[in-house]
């Protein structure tokens, strides 16, 4: 797009026209290859129509049939670009001496005149011959002002005049003897006169073009101009320059170049990553990481980001240094904190499919029959080893981007992977050694199963310990890490045993009956008991009481650790020593009376004071029909005997009375009588007795 040609860059009333540079001709394309000539002079001097002629501008000029009037006003720009890549840009200023401002008003003249000293490298200041010498018109009053600004003096009239001003303003202390070359190069060019040699007049104002054309096309205009901004920041730097003159503020045309550098570079920066992030293989390639690795990821970003980084080069090369690599590195920064995202997805799905590898060859490595260690480090050193290149095959040159931290962090995740295999291995193994032997010693329950278990923990932990740490030696592992493995695995092993404890709690009652009937109902070799009367039932009741306390006091709580309770002496004298529940209930003292066991935590027991006592009570009405049937059968069965007894005693001594006082043949001839008399007597004491036996 090309833009206008000509616009009015300072109105008459001194507003910078923003609007409208921002549509003027595009200059940004001509870097440094472009010069800035000026005019200024008395008004209807004819400094529009010097311009046109000299550079092709449109201009407006002076109508000479209404006579000398302002045609000028405020401060016009126009473009001048038929010089291979450079260009000039030509200002034309509003002329001084006129009627239209009076004479007070001077101000905007001064400004304007000052505004272009500061941005122009050739000014023209326009005079009639015949005003040569004069105060007014030649324009004495206006580079009066120029050279009392500090080192921004540039101008060029008659030598004498020049001279004279500038020997007589005051100077920096610096610059008092400085002659006037250091900051001007002056000469005096006669062109004739427009309206009496018109023709004269262009083929000098021809040659003066070219000599300005060679001037600018070669650099010579702004050799040693240290203020210098490239074409695409005059803008910019215009609007600056007006506004600190504006201001009434010293001009200082160095840290005005920074400051524009800085807003400059800034731009070029922002238009450089709006590039990147509309560019079309970017796109495509974000596109494919969102899919998995992408082989090749640092080669085929780097051309992108080089584009980005060359645009930006291109653009600021003009620059002063030291702003145009502070802003290139912030560039760079934000350029790579935008892909940072991309990049660190191809890592993490690096990093996943590694980790899967991993465990997926070192269970195939142990299926294979290769040892836990040996299977642990050959397949950690083939990953990280593929691991590894595929984050340099992913890497950003230039960028500040470690791979060896995600190396380490894979490490570690294989690391806790086998560590965590190591300890599911011995928690299945510690599984296998403990729960059904204590099983069986909480189904036992004597005085000894808390030392036997207590003895069984501290074996099975200590060679499973001595597992893990032989097994992890092969991993990169902390003491630290080990520590807490070996920890864990403690723990473990405790919560089987308190997990078969809780487990069996739950069923003390069912285990207190079996115990006892178990006790009551069978003697010592095992053989079912037969009530005769004649055994100690208060002893046998006593003796599988004291058992089923036995194991209640065992299930009431987990005694894992060293130190001695008193629960089993606190049960049995409460509850042994009163089998009658009314009269226990009449005690002034109840040691399960309380819902803690002393020296025994919360977390360790299984069955409170409160508990106990509830589930002894229960635990009698249980076996109360049990002891009572015992009790009735042996009082039964020994009735029974005594009558037995007592029969064979009547029918005895009767016989031997009849056989005492009878004849033997008579007794001979009674004894069928008597035999059947005895029988029908003993027939009626067995039928009794099969009546007792089944009420």
């Amino acid at each position: 797009m090309a833009g206008k040609l000509l616009i009015q860059l300072i109105d008459e009333d001194g507003r910078f026209n923003v609007t409208g540079m921002q549509d003027f001709a595009n200059l940004g394309e001509h870097g440094i290859s472009y010069g800035v000539v000026s005019i200024f002079g008395p008004q209807s001097s004819g400094k529009s129509t010097l311009l046109n002629n000299l550079f092709e501008t449109k201009f407006k000029e002076m109508d000479a049939s209404i006579g000398r009037s302002q045609t000028t006003k405020g401060i016009w720009l126009a473009k001048h670009a038929g010089i291979n890549k450079s260009c000039i840009l030509v200002i034309d200023l509003e002329g001084s001496d006129g009627k239209e401002r009076g004479e007070d008003d001077v101000c905007l003249e001064k400004q304007s005149a000052l505004f272009a000293l500061a941005v122009s490298d050739i000014v023209l200041i326009n005079m009639w011959c015949n005003d040569i010498g004069r105060h007014q018109a030649g324009s004495r009053p206006l580079l009066k002002t120029i050279f009392q600004t500090p080192l921004d003096k540039l101008t060029a009239l008659i030598r004498t005049d020049i001279r004279e001003i500038f020997d007589s303003v005051i100077k920096p202390e610096a610059h008092k003897k400085t002659a006037l070359t250091e900051f001007f190069n002056v000469e005096v060019i006669a062109l004739s006169n427009y309206e009496d040699k018109k023709e004269l007049f262009k083929d000098e104002v021809v040659s003066l073009k070219q000599r300005y054309i060679d001037s600018i096309a070669s650099g010579v205009h702004s050799e040693g101009r240290r203020d210098r901004v490239p074409a695409s920041a005059f803008s910019l730097s215009a609007q600056e320059i007006w506004k600190v003159i504006k201001e009434n503020k010293d001009l200082n045309l160095a840290s005005n170049k920074i400051l524009v550098a800085r807003a400059r570079c800034e731009d070029i920066s922002n238009e450089s990553f709006a590039h990147l992030v509309g560019n079309e293989d970017w796109h495509q390639l974000q596109e494919a990481v969102q899919s998995g690795p992408v082989k090749g990821f640092g080669k085929k970003i780097k051309p992108i980001i080089s584009k980005c980084l060359s645009e930006y080069d291109a653009e600021a090369v003009y620059f002063d240094e030291g702003i145009r690599t502070e802003k290139r590195q912030l560039l760079e920064a934000k350029v790579l904190q935008f892909i940072t995202p991309a990049y660190q997805n191809i890592l993490a799905q690096l990093h996943s499919g590694a980790l899967d590898n991993f465990k997926k060859a070192f269970h195939e490595a142990l299926n294979q029959g290769k040892q836990f260690v040996v299977a642990a480090r050959d397949c950690s050193k083939y990953v990280m080893s593929v691991f590894g290149e595929g984050c340099s095959d992913a890497a950003i040159e230039n960028s500040n981007y470690d791979s060896s931290q995600v190396l380490d962090r894979l490490g570690n995740d294989i690391g806790a992977y086998v560590a965590s295999e190591i300890t599911s291995f011995n928690e299945a193994k510690l599984d296998m050694a403990l729960s059904a032997p204590v099983k069986a010693l909480l189904d036992e329950a004597g005085d000894n199963t808390w030392p036997t278990i207590r003895n069984m923990l501290r074996e099975q932990t200590k060679s499973a310990s001595s597992r893990i740490v032989t097994d992890i030696s092969c991993l990169d592992v902390d003491q630290k890490t080990i520590d807490q493995i070996l920890s864990d695995i403690e723990r473990y092993a405790r919560s089987v045993v308190e997990a078969k404890a809780t487990e069996a709690s739950k069923e003390v009652l069912s285990r207190m009956k079996d115990r006892f009937s178990e006790l009551f109902n069978y003697d010592s070799n095992s053989k079912p008991r037969t009530w005769t009367g004649n055994e100690d039932i208060e002893a046998i009741i006593n003796t599988a009481l004291s058992a089923s306390l036995r194991l209640l006091s065992v299930m009431t709580a987990i005694q894992l650790d060293d130190d001695a309770d008193s629960i089993a002496d606190t049960l049995s004298s409460a509850l042994l020593g009163f089998s009658d529940c009314a009269t226990y209930e009449t005690t002034l003292i109840d040691p399960l009376a309380s819902s803690t066991w002393e020296k025994v935590s919360s977390t360790n027991t299984l069955k409170t004071p409160i508990e106990c006592k509830a589930l002894w009570k229960l635990f009698q009405e249980e076996i109360k029909h049990t002891i009572n049937q015992a009790k009735s059968i042996a009082a039964q069965t020994k009735a029974i005997a005594a009558l037995e007894n007592a029969i064979a005693a009547q029918t005895e001594a009767i016989a031997a009375q009849e056989s005492a006082e009878v004849p033997s043949t008579w007794l001979a001839k009674r004894k069928d009588v008597i035999l059947y008399r005895g029988f029908h007597l003993v027939f009626h004491v067995n039928l009794l007795i099969r009546i007792v036996r089944t009420t």
